[in-house]
């Protein structure tokens, strides 16, 4: 029965060694996938290139599927999977200056460090900015602890705020991820720089 750390199956290193070495796969990947580059992740702001989504998507819904037939199986127990609380007000903007961040210089935090393994420059600005704003954040936390900590929802899953159950929470993202994959495609057709054939 999974998850296999809370169930007691291996010791905390050993959940270190897992992760470490799970980290080192998705960083290889991401590169693999062009994900290290800004102007990749940029185009999909621009609506020129929408692989980025193509790819966050296919992964969403591989792993959704897999969990909710785990979780129907008995392979595994979702209320011991690990779930940031939610903070409603802070996430929002949080997630706001994230998205405009990602914006303006082509990265998220995971793409950055992937980027600075490779030697991209741009990517060593990204990450010492992030630094800095982690630096900055704690030593102003005492002002804004309360904003911190407000609209606290504790662990809030999509099925228990909409009442509704998870197969059709499942069913819904994956006619969602249709939608996003054909507008997608139509953004592309619309925005994306087109090919020069000689």
């Amino acid at each position: 029965m999974a998850p296999f750390y809370k169930t007691g199956f291996f010791s905390e290193p050993t959940s270190f060694v897992i992760a470490f070495l799970i980290g080192i796969g998705f960083g290889f990947w991401l590169e693999r996938a062009g994900f290290g580059n800004a102007r990749v992740l940029a185009a999909q702001f621009y609506f020129k290139k929408m692989v980025v989504l193509q790819v966050m998507f296919t992964a969403i819904i591989t792993a959704m599927i897999g969990l909710l037939l785990f979780s129907l199986f008995g392979w595994i127990d979702l209320e011991l999977v690990y779930i940031n609380p939610t903070f409603i007000w802070p996430q929002i903007v949080g997630g706001l200056i994230l998205g405009a961040g990602m914006v303006v210089s082509g990265f998220c935090p995971g793409t950055s460090i992937v980027s600075c393994a490779t030697g991209r420059i741009d990517a060593y600005f990204y990450l010492g900015g992030t630094l800095f704003g982690m630096f900055l954040f704690g030593e102003f936390y005492p002002l804004i602890e309360g904003f911190h900590k407000s609209g606290a929802m504790g662990r809030m899953t999509l099925d228990n705020w909409m009442n509704i159950s998870l197969g059709l929470v499942g069913f819904l993202v994956i006619v969602m991820a249709i939608f996003m994959f054909w507008g997608g495609e139509q953004l592309e057709k619309k925005f994306g720089e087109k090919e020069v054939v000689q």
